[in-house]
């Protein structure tokens, strides 16, 4: 038997002479939590949260248990307590080089903007317009200002609305009240960074020194003094989804060199493994190789220079510092058991004409990057498996990696 609904409109019953306010609050007060996990949810994630113990030491530790890499509860916890808070690496200057270019993206359920004004400032906005929730912009490129393609409203780089459609009629609407949500923003060398959680700190506390502090810690001058800086040449950009966790890629990453001399034998050959190091810091943890000087490995050797530097910013942001490159890995989950990993790659300027050396080299990358995929898309499936619950640390090699699940922990249960 079909049923009948009878709907009745919803008015409010106000005084008379009384009138609605309908504007949105100020200073944004009602941006909600950028993800709501429910009581529920967040009951499981928090019971899966205990399984680790970070207090216990790295010769006797086991690993997250397999839950963490698969379960849907958990990765919308983590959004929340760990992508949602502190500064995250989104971006590179060069994608806003110019005064009015800009680049979208996306980090969990925000969908975000990026732009440099016509005055050289740089902005961050939540990429949705006011009015109906449309996605803004899309891509990247220049633009002299953003305008909705669902009804035309338009807003300036600075986040202004400018024009707002067939609004005749309308009553208490405040244009001033309708600008673009921002982001805070900031630079560190050649990084673009978010923070989603600092809509109202004050423009001294995002200056390079302050944010250098906050996201790098203690280690910020080492990275300087070991070419990471703005002085490379931005050269291009390569991105891959891969059917894992984003920790599982971390995770490979931060295993010491452990997989290397396995699954890339050609770059194992370029490298002096045995000289390997890793330094841990607050938030990052390096990991340090020397260069071949075999004959062998002379081609390699050249791509790889003398010494190789590979630095993981928590929670999913690497830097790779070798020879005359430079390259960054960007993870970004997508799912609990999805990611894409956004590689940038950077080049000493005297060598940005040699497309012979830059085709090889890019080559080489490639082949690292789908091993690396194999071995992730690899492990995420025995995740799955009721055969796995945890595993165990080498000690020798694997701190960097302990650091990381120590990191999150704290991040999950705070």
């Amino acid at each position: 038997m079909a049923m009948i609904m009878q709907m009745t409109p919803f008015i409010p019953n106000l005084r008379k002479g009384q009138t609605q306010n309908l504007n949105f609050p100020n200073k944004h007060s009602s941006i909600r939590s950028c993800c709501s996990v429910g009581s529920s949810d967040l009951v499981v994630s928090q019971r899966l949260v205990q399984q680790f113990n970070p207090k216990i030491p790295v010769e006797e530790a086991v690993t997250p248990p397999s839950s963490w890499y698969t379960h849907p509860s958990f990765f919308h916890l983590e959004l929340d307590r760990v992508f949602y808070k502190g500064w995250q690496a989104v971006g590179s200057t060069e994608q806003i080089k110019n005064p009015g270019d800009f680049f979208t993206g996306r980090l969990g359920d925000v969908e975000f903007v990026v732009c440099r004004d016509d005055s050289g400032n740089v902005h961050a906005f939540y990429n949705v317009c006011r009015h109906h929730a449309s996605i803004l912009a899309s891509g990247s490129g220049q633009k002299s200002c953003f305008v909705c393609p669902y009804h035309g409203w338009t807003y300036g780089l600075n986040g202004t609305l400018l024009k707002a459609t067939r609004i005749s009629g309308m009553r208490d609407f405040n244009v001033n009240e309708f600008g673009l949500i921002p982001i805070k923003v900031a630079t560190w060398g050649p990084f673009v960074l978010l923070n989603l959680k600092k809509e109202n700190l004050s423009e001294k506390e995002v200056d390079s020194h302050n944010v250098a502090k906050e996201w790098l810690g203690s280690c910020s001058e080492l990275l300087s003094t070991n070419g990471v800086d703005s002085s490379l040449s931005y050269l291009c950009r390569r991105e891959y989804t891969i059917e894992c966790n984003w920790k599982v890629f971390c995770d490979n990453y931060l295993d010491g060199g452990y997989h290397v001399p396995y699954a890339h034998k050609g770059l194992a050959s370029g490298l002096n493994l045995d000289s390997y190091s890793i330094t841990l810091f607050e938030k990052v943890s390096i990991q340090s190789c020397e260069g071949s000087s075999s004959e062998k490995s002379k081609e390699n050797y050249d791509r790889l220079g003398r010494k190789a530097i590979y630095a993981f910013v928590y929670p999913n942001f690497m830097i790779n510092r070798y020879g005359p490159w430079m390259d960054t890995n960007l993870v970004l989950p997508l799912g609990p058991n999805k990611c894409q990993v956004v590689f940038d790659y950077y080049l000493e300027p005297s060598l940005q004409d040699d497309t012979g050396f830059i085709e090889k080299s890019l080559q080489d990358s490639e082949k690292v990057q789908i091993e690396d995929i194999l071995l992730c898309e690899g492990v995420q499936k025995g995740l799955q498996s009721p055969a796995y619950s945890v595993g165990r640390y080498a000690p020798k090699v694997e701190q960097a990696m302990h650091h990381f699940h120590c990191l999150l922990h704290e991040n999950l249960t705070t």
